[in-house]
C-alpha cells in the first residue's frame, strides 16, 4: 500500500512539473491604428483612433 501511494504521490508531482513547464500561448493582440488592421476603414476619426487605442479596456474614450 506505502509504493502505491508513493507511486501515485511521483505521478502527480511529475504531471504538475509537466504541466507548468510548459509556455503558454501568447494572445495575438495587433497595434493600434487603421495601419494594422487587415481590412482599414476608409474614414478614421478621432473617436476610431481612441476607441481602438483604448480597446480592450472596459472604459469608452473619453473624446466624445
Amino acid at each position: 500500500m506505502f509504493r502505491l501511494l508513493i507511486g501515485a504521490t511521483a505521478g502527480v508531482l511529475a504531471y504538475r512539473a509537466w504541466q507548468y513547464s510548459r509556455p503558454s500561448p501568447q494572445p495575438q493582440v495587433r497595434d493600434a491604428g487603421p495601419a494594422q488592421m487587415r481590412n482599414p476603414p476608409r474614414q478614421w476619426d478621432m473617436v476610431d483612433e481612441t476607441a481602438d487605442e483604448s480597446f480592450p479596456a472596459s472604459d469608452p474614450p473619453g473624446t466624445y
